[in-house]
């Protein structure tokens, strides 16, 4: 073999091993510290708000952070506070015309049951009284193996719900320790930002620490993109929604249409979650025109999703519509719902890679000639 291929070789061979136990390291530690983990990007991304602060302010760092975590929690907890309290008033007035509904549900079942199902179930027994003997013990034999199947299946999925509640339960303590690790760490993080920025820029090497601090840059932008998008999407549900529901005069407008949007993130479930057995019990009860207004307003979110999500996300993120659109189908094909979030993420980290060279000093390392250096 010619040396200059061997060498070629050799390099890409310590390439994709330094990559492999780069990743098996990371997955592994990961499993053990991502509580600091957390705590680490959410200190990166409110590093800023501290700054303010400290600089501003003229306050101690300690204390600008305390200030910055007070704040931030402080928000969550007011939007938390309005949610529930609009859910809460929904949830009463629930409460009251249920009951009314679910009445109005079962005499439509049995008037069904005894108005289509008993006729039919007639009219069928006429039918297999006529067959010969041959026939019934067919039809009788795939109706036990239905039967045995349907069984088998309701009790494996009661088994596997019922072994999970233990496992559910167990989550909120390990929950609430991650959730206190976390807020600890990402005080003294952010509280000693600047010694660990300094340590790094002491360990690293100058062209890694240049090449990651443009990556790490370009992945907080895109990001906040992500985030922004998302936002943006669940805005633009909410208000379609809400407008939809006000024009058909319907009562908690809003708490509907904040419902709609909070579960439109969810990609099996959206809004159809909400709609769907409103406009069927809308058309059991014969309120036809609120039955196709609803759908109208449904099949608007519906489309208007589906055309503005791969706009909206390539605008936030940077990346192309057509690269967004393939990238969210790839990561739902892959891993299901979760791949419309993960899709699009690893999406912006190959692009961040290669607008900052990353993929061109890898490549001039394996042919083993001197490149343009990492931006």
């Amino acid at each position: 073999m010619n040396p200059v291929y061997l060498q070629r070789f050799i390099r890409f061979c310590i390439v994709i091993g330094a990559a492999m136990i780069g990743c098996l390291v990371l997955f592994y530690l990961s499993k053990y510290t991502y509580p600091f983990i957390i705590a680490m990007i959410f200190a990166f991304f409110m590093n800023p708000l501290v700054n303010f602060f400290e600089l501003k302010t003229r306050l101690p760092r300690g204390i600008a952070v305390f200030l910055s975590l007070l704040l931030i929690l402080s928000g969550f907890a007011g939007l938390i506070t309005l949610l529930i309290a609009e859910i809460v008033s929904g949830a009463n007035y629930l409460a009251k015309v249920v009951p009314a509904h679910l009445e109005t549900v079962i005499r439509f079942i049995e008037e069904f049951i005894a108005g289509q199902l008993l006729p039919l179930y007639n009219q069928s027994a006429t039918l297999f009284n006529n067959l010969d003997g041959q026939q019934q013990d067919t039809i009788l034999s795939n109706i036990r193996n239905l039967g045995d199947n349907l069984a088998t299946s309701v009790g494996s999925f009661i088994q596997k719900f019922l072994l999970n509640i233990p496992a559910f339960i167990a989550w909120f303590p390990n929950a609430a320790t991650v959730l206190v690790f976390s807020f600890l760490a990402t005080f003294f993080i952010s509280k000693d930002w600047r010694k660990l920025s300094n340590f790094s820029n002491k360990v690293l090497p100058p062209r890694i620490l240049l090449g990651t601090g443009k990556v790490i840059k370009d992945l907080k932008g895109a990001l906040l993109g992500f985030i922004k998008a998302q936002f943006t999407l669940i805005s633009l549900t909410t208000v379609t929604v809400l407008i939809g529901l006000l024009i058909l005069r319907v009562e908690y407008s809003i708490t509907i249409a904040l419902v709609s949007g909070l579960i439109d993130i969810i990609p099996y479930l959206g809004t159809g979650t909400v709609f769907i057995p409103w406009i069927a019990y809308e058309v059991i009860i014969g309120n036809y025109h609120l039955a196709i207004g609803l759908i109208v307003v449904y099949v608007i979110v519906v489309v208007q999703r589906q055309l503005v999500e791969p706009k909206v996300l390539s605008s936030s993120i940077g990346i192309d519509p057509i690269a967004t659109l393939l990238a969210l189908f790839v990561g739902y094909k892959l891993i299901g719902f979760l791949g419309l979030i993960a899709g699009p993420v690893v999406l912006v980290i190959i692009n961040t890679l290669h607008r900052a060279n990353v993929f061109k000093e890898i490549w001039n390392f394996v042919v083993g000639r001197e490149g343009p250096r990492i931006r």
